[in-house]
């Protein structure tokens, strides 16, 4: 059966700045060493992982990190706490830092513009390494949620300050800081969300209505793709999450359906252009 699809790649999908920034960097020292530790995933996406992995990039945990001694660590976009640069000192290890820019600005406020028994609340997911990162600024007195019922037994001050992980929904953070104050809290809220990631929601709304069927293309750790995938859900029924071409299934498709491709912030455009071919393989 010829199913003759038109496939169409979401130009405002693929990489957000600061994962491009770690993945260049790990790439340029890659060039001309042998090997690369990165602590932790450099991206929440396997398919990429493997690229680099390929190529010298070794993974690492905490555990591992503590053991290594005078070798080079990448720091990758999620950033990290302040305990990981101490450790780095005390082990004589080079971190490479590509910790996002907006990641770090944020970091900053938190350790720096409060007093020191001021309560910080952080709306984020839980282990997630940018939260963990932002909860070490606070020598892991902030309190992290990922939805407001969470709060429901939680004993606050009657004021407190609220911050977001970079990659959460905008229109959700408002409504969580609508709804402390609601409360009777006194709420300084710091809309600390990166813009180029919230954008995208408006942008793949408009993307998706254009199209019979949608495939977005992410991997299965990225809570950021997840969020996005919801919104194509929502505004077009006929969307599938894939994470590899071995995951799309023929049976979806009519001949001469349009097909749109998008991704997560976490998503190569390599990737996205390996299921445009698939699908014009049909």
């Amino acid at each position: 059966m010829k199913y003759d699809l038109t496939v169409t790649i979401d130009k405002a999908s693929g990489f957000c700045f600061g994962v491009v920034y770690a993945i260049d960097m790990a790439e340029d020292i890659l060039a001309s060493d042998e090997y690369l530790y990165c602590l932790g995933d450099i991206v929440h996406n396997d398919e990429e992982v493997k690229r680099l992995t390929d190529k010298g990039l070794r993974i690492i945990d905490h555990e591992r990190l503590k053991h290594l001694r005078n070798e080079k660590v990448l720091i990758r976009a999620h950033g990290e706490a302040p305990s990981t640069y101490q450790l780095a000192l005390e082990n004589q290890l080079t971190l490479i830092d590509a910790s996002c820019p907006v990641v770090l600005k944020l970091q900053n406020r938190i350790k720096n513009s409060h007093d020191e028994d001021e309560q910080i609340l952080i709306f984020g997911k839980h282990g997630h390494a940018e939260v963990l990162g932002l909860q070490g600024q606070t020598d892991g007195k902030a309190i992290v949620f990922m939805d407001i019922a969470e709060l429901d037994h939680v004993e606050l001050p009657s004021k407190f300050t609220l911050y977001s992980q970079t990659t959460k929904s905008t229109d959700k953070f408002y409504q969580i800081k609508d709804e402390l104050i609601s409360r009777g809290y006194e709420v300084k809220a710091n809309d600390t969300i990166c813009r180029q990631v919230s954008n995208r929601y408006g942008d793949l709304e408009k993307f998706v209505v254009n199209y019979d069927k949608i495939l977005f293309v992410s991997g299965k750790k990225s809570s950021n793709g997840k969020v996005l995938y919801d919104v194509c859900k929502k505004y077009n029924d006929q969307s599938y999450f894939i994470s590899n071409i071995e995951e799309i299934d023929k049976s979806w498709f009519a001949p001469n359906d349009k097909v749109g491709i998008c991704g997560a912030t976490s998503t190569p455009m390599w990737l996205m252009e390996q299921v445009k071919q698939e699908l014009l393989s049909f």
